[in-house]
């Protein structure tokens, strides 16, 4: 399995210059100092570099974050990296699993979860907006070769079709109107979780978590600063993304027994 996006590559400079290029379609990408053939770039190959009017260029091909963070077309607030890192990660998306998200925006999470899970795996995503269909089609097709993502075209108001999955993502305006919905697609100990912006939001998710059979594993956020990468005056850089999201994980429970309770004398 390839270990970037295909056909797409990064060219950056030392100077914080960066451009994405498709090279799936012969043509000529513009530079600051001129025209490079995506032909050439090709023959370059990932890790080389090439020089432009005094100006050094290095090719790098294109990984999932540089495809997150510059390559995909947004039509709604994306997913960060920094969150989205630690949501394979808190919910185990490893290969071959099979989840579920709502709703799908620009795709995101998508492309993350899509890599993670590979082949073997599925991705079942579910959006009701019909003015993002051009533009998931757009974002998820360097990633047409895994094969392993299947739209929805719907709210979760009408239902989730998939039953026995592995873990489920919400990022969604009210998920406390669709958490027992969400429960019913998962296995018992399938894994939750919840995007929301404000705290409001999740104090409302947290109210309803409370009469689903959910077990509540943490609410939090991330934080993420990066430093200008001098090494006579190391500092952070001067501005930084101040607050994305909050973040909820929960575990789904299996249905109580009525012969496990045990009466207490």
């Amino acid at each position: 399995m390839p270990q970037a996006i295909p056909d797409i590559f990064i060219i950056q400079d030392r100077e914080r210059y960066r451009k994405v290029v498709n090279t799936a379609n012969p043509h000529l990408a513009g530079l600051p100092t001129g025209h490079i053939h995506t032909d050439e770039l090709k023959k370059i190959g990932s890790g080389g570099s090439f020089v432009q009017k005094d100006r050094e260029y290095t090719v790098l091909a294109c990984d999932i974050h540089d495809y997150v963070m510059h390559a995909v077309n947004r039509q709604t607030q994306i997913l960060y990296p920094k969150d989205a890192a630690y949501i394979l990660y808190r919910m185990d998306i490893t290969p071959g699993m099979q989840a579920g998200e709502a709703g799908t925006g620009s795709a995101a999470l998508t492309v993350a979860m899509s890599r993670a899970v590979g082949s073997a795996g599925r991705i079942y995503t579910y959006e009701e907006d019909p003015r993002l269909d051009k533009l998931i089609k757009k974002n998820l097709k360097p990633l047409d070769y895994l094969g392993n993502v299947v739209r929805h075209e719907q709210s979760l108001e009408h239902g989730i079709i998939e039953r026995n999955l592995d873990a489920f993502f919400l990022d969604v305006r009210e998920p406390q109107d669709v958490l027992g919905r969400v429960w019913q697609a998962l296995k018992p100990g399938g894994h939750l979780g919840i995007l929301l912006p404000t705290a409001n939001q999740v104090s409302d998710a947290l109210r309803a978590l409370q009469t689903v059979p959910f077990f509540l594993l943490d609410v939090m956020e991330i934080f993420h600063r990066s430093y200008k990468p001098n090494a006579e005056r190391l500092r952070p850089r001067d501005r930084m993304v101040a607050h994305t999201a909050y973040l909820i994980f929960a575990r789904a429970l299996a249905p109580l027994r009525a012969d496990s309770v045990q009466e207490t004398a």
